[in-house]
Formats: C-alpha cells, sequence, structure tokens
C-alpha cells in the first residue's frame, strides 16, 4: 500500500510540475522555491504542538489548493506559484514519507513512524 501511496503522490508531483509550467516564472523558481515550505518546521524549537501545526499549515494540500484556486480567480500568478509550490512540496515530501505530523513529534505522520520501514 505505502508503494502504491507514493506512486500516486508522484503523479501528484507531476501534476505540479505541469501547473508550474503555465505560469510566468523562470524554472529556476520551481527548483529554488520547491523547499521553502519547510520553513514550517520551526514551529518545533517552540514545542512539538507549534511544530505541527506550523508544519501541517504549510504541508496541507487543501490549502495550497485553496491558494492555488484564489491565485487563479483573481489573477494574481504569485498566489498561484505559492499554492502549486506548496502543493508539489507536500507531494515530494510524501514520496519520502514525510506526512502530516502528529502533536506526539516530528517523527510521527499521519503515513506512520518516519524511520520505521514496517
Amino acid at each position: 500500500m505505502k508503494q502504491l501511496l507514493r506512486i500516486e503522490e508522484l503523479f501528484m508531483f507531476g501534476l505540479g510540475i505541469y501547473l508550474f509550467g503555465l505560469l510566468p516564472f523562470q524554472w529556476w523558481w520551481f527548483l529554488v522555491l520547491i523547499l521553502t515550505p519547510d520553513i514550517g518546521a520551526v514551529g518545533y524549537l517552540f514545542n512539538n504542538r507549534v511544530g505541527a501545526f506550523s508544519y501541517n499549515l504549510f504541508h496541507h494540500k487543501g490549502i495550497a489548493i485553496l491558494i492555488y484556486l484564489l491565485g487563479t480567480y483573481l489573477s494574481l500568478p504569485l498566489g498561484q506559484l505559492l499554492g502549486v509550490i506548496l502543493f508539489s512540496h507536500a507531494s515530494l515530501d510524501r514520496i519520502f514519507g514525510y506526512g502530516l505530523k502528529y502533536k506526539k513529534g516530528f517523527k510521527y505522520t499521519h503515513l506512520g513512524e518516519i524511520g520505521n520501514n514496517g
């Protein structure tokens, strides 16, 4: 099942790349920005609860889609860019097993415990 989920996320990452290609930005912007949503992990400097909230805020695909659609509706390419980057990053993370976080700690995700290959 984990392999099937990774393949699904790979296709979603491909969708993000496709949507980025429709935007008026140079491709190097994608490469520069793709890891920026990890800024959400800074919340873990405070505690697990704040860390999980801030990490999940930057890695929630529903929020990413909402931002993208809002950018599309308002004709704001920067909003579309933000949505695409958030969506693509979340997909990339999930390919590697990094899911949304539980308040228990960074390694506890909706995809299972990070580092537990079982």
